[in-house]
């Protein structure tokens, strides 16, 4: 992907609303995969793909909207009330879990997945450093 420009921003994020975050920041994830040049395999999210059962989160309306083309993974950091199909990972030293659910790839291979990824502390390297221009941005 081309380096980031501030011009690059899309439309305001519209409100957040409880169980339809997908509202707020889909457009956003939309516009910036659009940008990238590379092939994908798979897109992780900070953020829930499923809320519970035949309840899609952000991950799932991705899924959807990128045509069921790739497997998204969501990696959340809190537990959501009514998600019993996250699986829950523990990285590095934390005994606090993170919240591991997906769509076009099994929830357990996803987390063993989110498990590995680089990174010695709670919340991969990746997710921190895309935290951080999130906040930055």
């Amino acid at each position: 992907m081309d380096t980031w420009r501030s011009d690059d921003v899309g439309p305001p994020a519209e409100p957040y609303e409880p169980g339809q975050f997908y509202r707020r920041e889909l457009p956003h994830l939309l516009k910036v995969l659009g940008g990238v040049q590379e092939p994908l395999e798979t897109v992780v999210i900070d953020g829930y793909v499923w809320l519970g059962e035949e309840r899609p989160g952000l991950g799932a309306h991705l899924y959807e909207a990128l045509g069921r083309r790739m497997p998204v993974i969501g990696v959340a950091k809190t537990a959501f009330h009514s998600s019993q199909l996250a699986v829950p990972v523990l990285r590095g030293q934390s005994q606090r879990p993170l919240f591991v659910t997906a769509v076009g790839v099994e929830a357990r291979e996803a987390a063993e997945h989110v498990r590995r990824m680089h990174g010695a502390s709670r919340i991969p390297t990746l997710l921190n450093r895309v935290d951080r221009l999130c906040r930055d941005s």
